[in-house]
């Protein structure tokens, strides 16, 4: 059985989950802005919004982590457990602590790869392109929150009013 999850654990929680909600949200009306003048850019000036092509791709992808770390928090994220359909669900409920925890691993490997593949694009990028660098960034830090999120789950039986379904 699980410990309980400590008054400290379940503020930080609220807070982490606060912050992503509004990077998750201003990422997508960012995203949905630089779009919207792009196409206006292009179809009636006949030119465009430089580097909006290369700033979208990046904001697609803080949608994505900031969205895939709510969904993690909310325990409404993807899950390949084609198994889970023919178990029984008190056997589930007590595989979920080590399956967060290896997707923690998981995800743990991935923020390692990524802050290897971001230091590398760093070292080579040409000084015009260091800001594209700053923005990758996003790669080890969406993995990192996403080990932390499953960390977390796996460590401690959150309290019921922040469990959706388990």
């Amino acid at each position: 059985m699980l410990p309980s999850e400590p008054h400290w654990v379940t503020s930080f929680r609220h807070a982490l989950a606060r912050m992503e909600t509004f990077m998750a949200g201003a990422s997508l009306l960012l995203l949905l802005a630089l779009v919207f003048g792009q196409v206006l850019a292009r179809n009636f000036f006949g030119s465009g919004i430089p580097n909006a092509d290369i700033l979208s791709r990046y904001m697609v992808l803080y949608v994505a982590f900031f969205g895939a770390a709510l969904a993690v928090e909310r325990h409404k994220h993807i899950r390949i457990d084609v198994v889970a359909a023919c178990m029984d669900p008190d056997r589930m409920k007590k595989l979920r602590a080590p399956l967060y925890i290896f997707s923690a691993l998981v995800c743990g490997i991935m923020t390692w790869a990524a802050i290897r593949f971001w230091y590398d694009d760093w070292q080579y990028a040409g000084e015009h392109e260091r800001w594209s660098s700053v923005l990758a960034l996003i790669t080890p830090f969406g993995f990192a929150l996403l080990s932390l999120h499953f960390l977390l789950g796996g460590l401690f039986r959150q309290s019921p009013e922040n469990v959706n379904d388990s």
